[in-house]
């Protein structure tokens, strides 16, 4: 069972509910807000998995250590990476962290789902990593229309990661396969045509 569900597919279960509360609970907090339920990250993003349980319990949402593993097993997204007892979030944090990637040679071209609404502005500054860490593009196309849709009818970008490497931009790639940037400037896009 992934905790993403194809449209069309009737309502979720009440497993498949509770496994899309508890990935949405540690995103964020592994993410975004750990000192909302006491929790203190290490530089590289990583909590102690039974710090992580007994916080969640205190703060009246409990999670057992078989719901966490399951959780990370079979998010659609592999959002989360487990090593021996910690666990973090993949990318995506709002909160200072250093995940330690090294630099990557990007693929030729990478691809950054989005909005109509947003063009303009994108057009003008490029993507800008807003209030995380850094621009997260995609592999192909596929993923980068559902993160697009996630806020509308998705338009995809393509980057042309390939001449921003050779102009000295540095990418890093994350466990699950999401390409981090710290910023891509307009003259390396490529919008689509207008309709």
């Amino acid at each position: 069972m992934k905790e993403g569900r194809p449209a069309g597919k009737g309502p979720r279960t009440a497993d498949e509910q509770r496994t899309v509360k508890v990935s949405k609970y540690l995103s964020r907090h592994l993410r975004h807000s750990p000192e909302r339920i006491g929790l203190t990250l290490d530089a590289n993003g990583w909590v102690e998995i039974d710090a992580l349980l007994a916080a969640a319990a205190a703060h009246r949402f409990p999670v057992t250590r078989a719901e966490l593993d399951h959780v990370v097993a079979v998010n659609d997204k592999q959002r989360f990476a487990v090593e021996g007892g910690r666990i973090r979030a993949s990318q995506g944090h709002s909160v200072e962290v250093d995940l330690d990637l090294p630099p990557a040679a990007p693929p030729a071209y990478l691809y950054h789902g989005t909005v109509a609404a947003h063009l303009a502005a994108i057009r003008a500054e490029g993507l800008r990593p807003m209030n995380r860490h850094a621009v997260h593009l995609s592999p192909d196309r596929e993923t980068a229309t559902r993160v697009g849709a996630r806020r509308g009818r998705p338009v995809v970008l393509s980057v042309d990661a390939g001449a921003m490497h050779r102009a000295g931009h540095v990418f890093q790639v994350s466990a699950n396969g999401v390409w981090l940037t710290a910023a891509v400037p307009p003259g390396f896009l490529r919008f689509p045509e207008p309709r």
